[in-house]
């Protein structure tokens, strides 16, 4: 018979308290002694086997029943014996209880389990490993710049990521020990272990599996931007892992052990995670209050996507008045972002028309601000919606309320959307701050190579992508006219006077003289070689824009040329021995200029006397 049935027919049985008392102190001397032999193995009783760890569940429920029953006997002469006894028993419940930490700590180690990082990244980005490609804007000594940036896909958000982080074997052996703790009330004793067990898994599995670091605000403030953007991708990824697979996670293992002790697996869950997500969260604190900079832009609006889309799921696990800590926290980062998401957008059409510089940009090619500033309105299509979102209640103020839609009079910032408004008008001051660029070009034909090379860029970049709808047909069109337009007035401002030379002047009525004719041939040489010397280092990076311009000045260049010769060479018989240089070399000189690298000419081919 056991000790629960024996205490059963003592009360059964009419006795003095004296003999209960007597029969009482047997029973909890064996106990005693059972549960110092279970103190004193080495072995965990959970590692033992099944029956031993059931004998001890059933050790205790007896010892539990012993204190019931001594507790319910009637205070007399013998109150100090029962005192004494409900102090032993009580002891050794403590014992066991302490014990079952132990087992309970042994437990949670040997059937811990966690998500494969690589697996969950996969399922809930597409992708196995963070690829990001990093950007910055040109500082002010003008450094070439290409921007880039990855979105991040956002595919599958409703799907169900949640994994055991308890091996399944493990959780009928918690469940029984917090059966047992609760129904001692040793249910905080219980509450304790659990949580600093899985609060420490919660952590290893952050700092060691994905590879976090706990930054303080100062340490993200002080760090070098491409450090940063580096974490904050790495940020974007963790947080959709943690949110999505780890407190889904973490909340159902809670509700599967205490889901029965009321708001026990709601505390536990919180005590568990609050210290993780507080050391997430403090880093998008940080990122919220920080400088704001053109270069940050994608980065903070990748960090709000993820935030947004994670919102629905933080308000979901942290339900109860204890979890509104970490809700609140979360929402007001949220809002923190999208509004310097949109500041630093809003703000970027200032930071173009503050870019100026006093000297001119060597060469006349692609101005590394352009090239910038169109990667950059080019990605801002892939952020549109959030961009739009941000700014619906945004009003344009000052010249961005009174956008002068270039060549495209008949279309109203009404009728387009928020981020639309804003693209327009960056392009506007770009346009603008381009313009005052060339004004620095003393050599008004290097003003229109460097506004022909700028304009067919940023015509170039528009052309098949979104900006393309954005700006349309008409637009476009009229942007090549203008570079068409820059090559005519470059052949004017270079070669007009040049070409003078080899023309017959109307107001004479006959024919040059033959030593008028050599002085004319000699000084469009001269002025041949000057432009040769200086155009052949300015830079056209387009071939085909290249092409276009070399055949505009052979056009106009090496027909008058080749006319002249004929002309003289008929008359005056000036043969090829006058000329320092043939029609064909001409030709050939001239397909020398906008490479980028000045050059003279040989000087082996000067004219014989």
């Amino acid at each position: 018979m056991d000790l629960e049935s024996q205490l059963s027919a003592i009360v059964a049985i009419p006795q003095s308290n004296a003999q209960a008392l007597s029969e009482f102190d047997k029973q909890l001397k064996k106990a005693e002694e059972k549960f110092v032999r279970w103190e004193s193995r080495d072995l965990m009783i959970w590692d033992s086997s099944p029956v031993e760890a059931s004998k001890y569940l059933k050790g205790i429920e007896e010892i539990q029943s012993l204190i019931e029953t001594i507790g319910g006997l009637s205070a007399d002469e013998y109150g100090k014996k029962k005192k004494n006894l409900l102090y032993r028993a009580n002891s050794v419940l403590k014992l066991a209880m302490s014990r079952l930490e132990d087992e309970l700590i042994q437990i949670l180690l040997q059937y811990k389990q966690c998500a494969d990082p690589g697996h969950m990244s996969f399922r809930l980005f597409g992708v196995d490993q963070i690829g990001y490609d990093s950007f910055s804007l040109p500082s002010i000594d003008e450094r070439s710049s290409e921007l880039s940036s990855e979105k991040n896909n956002n595919s599958n958000e409703s799907e169900d990521y949640v994994v055991d982080l308890v091996h399944p074997l493990g959780i009928p052996h918690i469940k029984s020990i917090a059966n047992v703790m609760f129904a001692s009330n040793f249910g905080d004793e219980f509450c304790h272990a659990f949580v600093n067990m899985r609060k420490d898994a919660f952590n290893e599995y952050l700092f060691d599996v994905l590879g976090w670091q706990k930054f303080s605000i100062e340490d993200v403030h002080m760090m070098e931007w491409t450090s940063l953007n580096s974490e904050m991708k790495k940020w974007n990824w963790i947080m959709k892992i943690v949110v999505r697979v780890c407190l889904a996670s973490e909340k159902r293992l809670c509700e599967k052990i205490l889901g029965e002790f009321g708001s026990f697996s709601s505390f536990c869950f919180l005590e568990t995670t609050m210290d993780t997500m507080g050391c997430l969260l403090n880093f998008g604190v940080a990122i919220a209050i920080g400088a704001r900079s053109p270069e940050k832009l994608f980065s903070f609006l990748d960090m709000y996507d993820v935030l947004a889309n994670l919102r629905s799921y933080i308000d979901a696990l942290f339900t109860e008045d204890a979890g509104c800590v970490i809700r609140n926290q979360f929402h007001e980062i949220v809002k923190s972002l999208g509004n310097l998401a949109k500041t630093t957008f809003v703000d970027f059409g200032n930071v173009i028309a503050s870019n100026t510089s006093a000297s001119p940009f060597s060469g006349g090619g692609i101005h590394p601000l352009i090239r910038y500033v169109m990667n950059f309105i080019k990605t801002v299509t892939d952020y549109s919606d959030t961009l739009n979102l941000l700014l619906k209640d945004q009003h344009m103020e000052g010249s961005a309320a009174e956008i002068k839609f270039e060549d495209q009079k008949c279309i109203s910032p009404l009728t387009l959307s928020p981020t639309s408004v804003h693209v327009l008008s960056i392009i506007g001051i770009l346009k603008s701050n381009l313009e005052s660029r060339s004004k620095l070009y003393h050599n008004e034909a290097l003003q229109h190579v460097f506004m022909m090379n700028n304009l067919h860029y940023m015509v170039q970049k528009i052309k098949n992508t979104r900006l393309e709808i954005l700006f349309g047909d008409e637009w476009i069109r009229t942007q090549k006219s203008k570079v068409q337009q820059h090559v005519k007035d470059y052949v004017r401002a270079t070669w007009s006077s040049a070409v003078s030379l080899l023309r017959d002047d109307i107001r004479v009525p006959h024919f040059l003289s033959k030593k008028s004719s050599k002085n004319r041939l000699k000084a469009f040489t001269v002025a041949f070689e000057e432009v040769y010397k200086i155009q052949t280092g300015w830079y056209v990076p387009d071939h085909e824009l290249r092409e276009d311009l070399q055949i505009s000045t052979s056009q106009n260049v090496i027909h008058a040329y080749r006319n002249f010769v004929e002309r003289v060479s008929v008359k005056y018989k000036i043969t090829d021995k006058y000329m320092k240089y043939t029609v064909d070399d001409m030709e050939e000189h001239l397909l020398d200029l906008f490479e980028g690298s000045p050059r003279l000419l040989n000087k082996a081919s000067t004219c014989r006397k």
